[in-house]
């Protein structure tokens, strides 16, 4: 096993053990949820009879894309995304691969930038049973056109994992993580992407081991979350990134951390304020970017045993933050209407824990909400308000 491959495991090792190798913390005090009345948004049902599986949504132009992917009775899937602009009628969209996993890929990120739409699939394949990486382009006809790129691109020796997809007025930007560390990749437009692996400040360097979660357009620029484990250490630290291009990065701080696991999962803005979620040693975390440092804000929740403990959507809508989490005993929704000083639970739709399963939360221009769920049976589309 080569050296990196080693750290890189051993860090997954440590880290599955701070988030769920301890002993069951103490429940916070009880606080009753706020009621949001989710109203099903049925997607229209395949004409194969193909199971709809879903991962990630994204609003655009007034419009709610939902993406994902089509399963068939043998277990063999190909790409699927829907639009809709009142939650009542979906339109299906038109994907034209060129490869073939392209033609297998199963849709996990979504964006749009300057009212046109990128998508990342994935589909596991090949010798070593590793995901097979495909970024999709929006073209003037609206059909999803598969980007044939090199496989080392997203693959390759130095792979570890491509992790989200956002959009900002400079175009478009993946997080995600090479074996050097934290890393990113920019396209203007999402017709061709270029790896920044390696950089200085981002990747990983003597101050330790860098790791890339999520990202959000900041102008001039871009900001990148996720973590540090310090050299000599075991433990992880949240830190962050700026950059007015994605090529060059400036490592951004933040304040509070403990000797527990802290890291940022996933980032938004508020009100023109960066906000941040993530494990914050026995529970989640907010920091708010205050200047050039993270302050830390709210805790809420608790980390259970069991492992797969993370924030898997944040979002601000209304002058609200609503965050899903998910660890290995379900998912659970929660607001904060003070800057992340304080948090709330809220009420989803039940959906257990799974390999195959997901909730994932969007919000639109105009307080709109949408949930998806997807038990690993079929996926469904939720409606509602941002609560007050």
């Amino acid at each position: 096993m080569r050296p990196a491959t080693a750290r890189v495991l051993a860090a997954v090792v440590l880290a599955a053990g701070a988030v769920g190798g301890c002993d069951d913390p103490a429940p916070p005090p009880a606080v009753p949820p706020v009621t949001i009345a989710w109203q099903p948004a049925a997607l229209p049902a395949d004409p194969s009879g193909a199971a709809i599986m879903l991962r990630e949504a994204t609003s655009c132009g007034g419009a709610f894309f939902v993406v994902g992917a089509l399963r068939d009775k043998s277990g063999g899937t190909r790409p699927a995304a829907w639009l809709t602009r009142d939650g009542t009628a979906w339109s299906p969209m038109t994907f034209k691969p060129k490869t073939f996993y392209g033609e297998q890929n199963i849709l996990y990120a979504v964006a749009c930038a300057n009212g046109r739409l990128a998508a990342l699939g994935a589909k596991v394949g090949g010798a070593h049973g590793n995901p097979r990486t495909s970024s999709w382009s929006q073209d003037a006809d609206g059909v999803l056109q598969e980007v044939t790129a090199p496989f080392e691109l997203f693959g390759g020796p130095q792979a570890l994992n491509v992790n989200r997809l956002d959009a900002g007025p400079s175009g478009f930007l993946i997080s995600g993580n090479r074996m050097s560390g934290a890393a990113a990749w920019v396209s203007p437009d999402a017709a061709r992407f270029d790896i920044v692996e390696r950089a200085a400040g981002l990747a990983s360097d003597q101050a330790g081991e860098t790791y890339a979660f999520d990202a959000a357009a900041l102008p001039p620029g871009w900001l990148v979350v996720g973590g540090i484990i310090p050299a000599g250490r075991v433990d992880r630290d949240p830190m962050s990134w700026r950059s007015p291009d994605g090529r060059g990065w400036t490592r951004v701080p933040a304040a509070g951390g403990t000797e527990d696991y802290d890291e940022l999962q996933r980032v938004t803005v508020l009100d023109g304020v960066p906000m941040a979620v993530g494990l914050r040693g026995a529970a989640f975390g907010a920091w708010r970017l205050d200047g050039d440092t993270w302050q830390p804000a709210g805790t809420f929740g608790v980390v259970r045993p069991g492992g797969g403990t993370s924030v898997r959507s944040l979002v601000a809508s209304n002058g609200r933050l609503l965050a899903v989490t998910a660890d290995a005993q379900g998912y659970a929704g929660w607001v904060s209407a003070d800057r992340g000083g304080s948090w709330r639970p809220v009420t989803l739709p039940a959906v257990t824990a799974g390999a195959d399963h997901a909730v994932t939360l969007t919000a639109g221009a105009d307080g709109r909400l949408l949930l998806l769920t997807d038990d690993g049976v079929t996926g469904r589309t939720y409606l509602a308000e941002t609560p007050a």
